[in-house]
């Protein structure tokens, strides 16, 4: 009953005509960003995090916002697998495999509405899987001391590449570049300066906001420049007939006993720690097939091969939500995204989250429920202005991007000086991507580097110098073999599941970027 009265006191809080306004505008930005090929989910909320900041938002009204931007990119990122048969993200490119066919048939506007239901019920029931899931698990989390901390947010760093990763060196570089410039700044214990070189605005460490829309945002800029008047153009591609809009009530009932399997594994997929969206899609298509294929009908525009990914990787967006909130450790990078905005606003997620600020997190999960409806209502109506949007060329699209990531970083911090960091962490993340090296654990890194040494240094220090408290407790164990497996099976199994997930992606030749 207490999680039942705090949800309607959530709903108070978003039931204001300032927060539905933007909860519609972020899911109106979110379904664009998700639709455009490249930019995805992270990309979408670290590109207007500035905006957040710039009108003044306070920690309720951003968080609405961004992740209704979020739940946005998910959806929207069916459109161009269905209708070009390339990826919006990465959690879509299972949609390619019957969305597109589907499409060839006459079908793309019921596929396009078939996965915007599925995606509604993933999302939805994932949500109330969210208010269920996490106060339990912030009760765990009390039983947390520093030394279990710390092997939480190691944990964090040794599955961040995923189950699906194919080179955990490379998110171990990641992780350790974060950790390091993390370490930029005055140490709080000691008084003393590291890393800044004589350098005053780097006394106060690198701000992580400017460091994210320089990864993601800038980063984006980069690679279009380098790649100008090639593939990237999509409008190019010959444009699908939109057909029927509304599916018949005998395609969706055929689809809802996959969407609510779908739906639970996508759900554990976003919990689990590195899983995430991608995952959840994978496994869910993969699942739905083995089980209900008799005909061998999936690949070829099977609407439950549409349904299936799509409910799977909504719900895994909203479980990757349960640790980011109750333990303070994202289950995904966009959820990493959502982190470094919580801690901007000095508001601290973890176990004392539900206690300290309730009107912000019951405030976001009913505007989670909220923005769910007005995707669904949304995405139906109006989804030939949404296929528009694919007609936009990158040379107009990636101005606007830069501006807002200036204007914005500007307007937070008043710093020349946090624009030319900016402009550096997009160069750094451009060499990244060439590279194929993973952002979000140099994010993480910077993010939790702080709190893992706070941890550490703690938890030695009260046990006077002996290391082994680190792993002193029954707790503090199994998170450890939580992250040393974690770390282990994706350079066991990573190399064959990722070249199964990129299937698609390969077929088509498309051009894709978690």
């Amino acid at each position: 009953m207490d999680t039942l009265a705090n949800l309607a006191d959530g709903f108070a809080v978003a039931l204001t005509f300032q927060n539905l306004g933007l909860a519609l505008m972020g899911c109106f930005l979110g379904t664009i960003m998700g639709a455009l090929p490249g930019l995805g989910p992270s990309n979408g909320v670290a590109i207007l995090i500035p905006l957040a900041f710039t009108l003044g938002l306070g920690p309720t009204p951003s968080l609405i916002l961004l992740t209704s931007v979020y739940y946005g990119a998910m959806y929207g990122g069916r459109i161009s697998s269905i209708l070009l048969n390339i990826p919006g993200d990465e959690p879509a490119m299972m949609t390619c495999l019957d969305g597109y066919p589907m499409a060839q048939k006459g079908q793309a506007g019921e596929a396009l509405a078939l996965s915007g239901v599925a995606s509604f019920v993933g999302a939805f029931f994932a949500t109330w899987g969210l208010v269920l899931l996490a106060p339990q698990l912030v009760k765990v989390a009390l039983l947390f001391g520093p030394a279990e901390y710390f092997a939480l947010f190691t944990l964090a760093f040794a599955t961040l590449g995923g189950v699906s990763s194919t080179n955990q060196s490379k998110a171990a570089f990641a992780a350790a570049l974060g950790l390091g410039l993390a370490m930029v700044g005055v140490d709080t214990q000691t008084g003393v300066p590291r890393f800044t070189f004589g350098e005053v605005h780097l006394y106060d460490g690198i701000d992580f906001l400017v460091a994210i829309v320089g990864l993601f945002a800038l980063s984006e800029v980069f690679v279009f420049l380098e790649h100008r008047g090639t593939d990237r153009d999509i409008s190019t591609k010959p444009k699908v007939e939109i057909g029927r809009i509304i599916p018949p009530w005998s395609m969706i009932r055929s689809c809802l006993p996959t969407m609510g399997r779908t739906t639970i594994l996508g759900f554990i997929a976003g919990v689990l720690p590195g899983a995430g969206a991608s995952l959840g899609s994978f496994i869910s298509y993969t699942m739905e097939k083995r089980l209900v294929d008799r005909k061998g009908t999936f690949g070829s525009g099977d609407p439950r091969g549409v349904a299936a990914p799509e409910a799977g990787n909504n719900a895994a967006a909203g479980g990757a939500l349960v640790p980011m909130l109750a333990l303070g450790v994202p289950g995904s990078g966009t959820t990493a995204v959502l982190l470094a905005v919580l801690l901007a606003l000095n508001v601290t997620p973890g176990p004392l989250l539900f206690a300290n600020n309730p009107d912000v997190v019951w405030g976001l999960i009913a505007a989670l429920f909220i923005g769910n409806v007005m995707l669904l209502a949304m995405n139906i109506p109006m989804v030939g202005l949404f296929t528009r949007v694919l007609l936009i060329p990158p040379r107009v699209l990636m101005p606007i991007v830069a501006m807002i990531s200036f204007v914005g970083i500007y307007g937070i911090s008043g710093s020349s000086f946090d624009l030319l960091v900016m402009v550096g962490f997009g160069v750094l993340g451009w060499v990244l991507r060439k590279l194929d090296v993973p952002l979000v654990p140099v994010i993480l890194g910077t993010l939790l580097g702080n709190e893992m040494e706070v941890n550490f240094r703690r938890a030695v220090e009260i046990a006077n110098g002996d290391y082994s408290v680190l792993v002193g407790s029954p707790l503090s164990i199994g998170l450890w073999s939580v992250a040393v497996i974690g770390f282990v099976l994706p350079i066991l199994f990573g190399a064959r599941l990722k070249r199964r997930m990129r299937l698609p992606e390969d077929a088509e030749g498309g051009l894709t970027r978690d």
